[in-house]
């Protein structure tokens, strides 16, 4: 994979980072996750024992002497609450052997790292076999394999290759499609051709990059992730790799949550640990077929366990033949901000580009004549100093990404769910036409 003479520039190294031991056990847990019962609406079994499992070894958690008022009067928490102060709904108890650590690029919310483990990162493959089940696609990728492609379309990203101890040590690439990466544009179909992988997991705008290579292979189906991904887009790669997609609604704090079935079309639910709940803004559940903030409590991560977590996503309720589904979900669509000279730039980019600065939260948005205006959020305890000097060197970190544009600034005063990236330009949410 990394001396194919068609390979591209891998930028990092990577491994799976699991014992034989780990191995073993992620087998286990394996086979719950992808056949144990999903929880319905209703609390779950196992809530309140969770609960009072972890109660005294998370701090922001509520004290047992005090559940007695009941479920609903646990307060909620939100993506702003884990970049305050993460160690705070970290475990006291959980030890730092092998642990890992994922940067978000925070597309909806607050740039956050997520503590997690080697099994944590190996339950996604689990779940996105449940999810596969659901169109009828069972991988079958063992030694000798290309089980499964990673693809992004940016400027920059991280990228390796590894292999797979729970598939036959099936081998697995986190490629870059964007055209700087390799020696020719063309060596990308060549390199996916030769590697022929059973699996193709991206984003809108990385999956619409895919379709225009002069590629031969096609994989057995494609995976759509961390943005939401339109019906039109999803037929036409459909059509195109003659495959299905799809669609999964998951984010780095609790992994694969559900994943979207035409057939019935909503989103199904697939953790057999996590229960979901939709909420109004006082913390209550929604009335049947109303509208409600998706609420996650439990989940894949246990140095990050989620109590009425809000995402800030939205959706309703509906029973389906395969169990409790999120129908009308809102979720994270793309966002593509028009450059001086012409060209679209992807919102991850920025996301890059702002990562190193001492921002908790910010909201860029894109007015109609193409000029800038960003709502920012410092450390705490910025000074006027302080601020200024972070004015400027966002100016220049913007300017290398979208160039000499009108750039305002302002506070950001919401206290919660702003959503990062807006835009005004016609065709700043539409994947069907890009390339940067």
């Amino acid at each position: 994979m990394r001396e194919h003479p068609a390979a591209p520039t891998f930028r990092n190294y990577s491994g799976h980072r699991m014992t034989r031991i780990m191995r073993i056990k992620a087998r286990v847990q394996h086979q719950w996750l992808q056949h144990a019962q999903v929880p319905g609406r209703t609390p779950p079994a196992w809530l309140w024992p969770w609960l009072l499992r972890w109660a005294g070894d998370v701090r922001d958690w509520p004290h047992p002497l005090t559940l007695h008022r009941g479920w609903a009067s646990i307060r909620t928490r939100e993506r702003s609450d884990l970049a305050w102060h993460l160690a705070r709904h970290v475990p006291r108890s959980r030890q730092t052997d092998r642990l890992l650590c994922f940067s978000t690029s925070g597309t909806t919310g607050h740039p956050l790292r997520v503590p997690t483990l080697p099994l944590v990162a190996a339950a996604y493959q689990a779940l996105h076999h449940r999810a596969l089940r659901l169109l009828d696609v069972r991988p079958q990728a063992g030694r000798g394999d290309v089980g499964v492609v990673l693809a992004g379309y940016q400027q920059r990203c991280f990228t390796y290759v590894s292999v797979n101890p729970l598939r036959g040590e099936c081998g697995l690439a986190k490629i870059n499609l964007h055209p700087s990466e390799w020696r020719h544009p063309d060596d990308r179909g060549a390199y996916l051709d030769a590697l022929k992988p059973e699996l193709i997991s991206g984003d809108p705008i990385s999956l619409s990059a895919l379709a225009e290579l002069s590629m031969r292979h096609r994989p057995r189906a494609l995976l759509s992730t961390s943005m939401a991904l339109h019906a039109g887009l999803r037929a036409q790669l459909e059509n195109h790799f003659c495959a299905p997609v799809l669609d999964i609604y998951s984010m780095n704090e609790a992994g694969p949550i559900a994943a979207y079935v035409p057939h019935v079309d909503a989103f199904v639910l697939l953790q057999p640990g996590l229960y979901v709940e939709l909420l109004d803004d006082q913390g209550q559940a929604v009335s049947p077929g109303e509208r409600g903030e998706i609420t996650l409590t439990g989940g894949i991560n246990p140095c990050l366990p989620l109590l009425r977590y809000r995402t800030g996503d939205h959706a309703r309720w509906i029973d389906t033949p395969l169990g409790p589904a999120l129908a009308d979900l809102q979720g994270r669509p793309p966002v593509r901000f028009r450059h001086a000279q012409g060209q679209w730039v992807n919102n991850i980019e920025l996301s890059q580009a702002l990562r190193s600065l001492p921002l908790r939260r910010f909201a860029l948005h894109q007015q109609a004549n193409g000029h800038l205006h960003l709502r920012i959020d410092a450390f705490l305890g910025a000074g006027q100093g302080d601020m200024t000097r972070i004015e400027v060197r966002l100016r220049e970190l913007i300017v290398g990404c979208l160039g000499k544009l009108p750039l305002s600034f302002s506070p950001l005063a919401e206290q919660d769910k702003v959503r990062q990236y807006t835009s005004d330009l016609p065709g700043a949410t539409d994947t069907h036409t890009h390339r940067s």
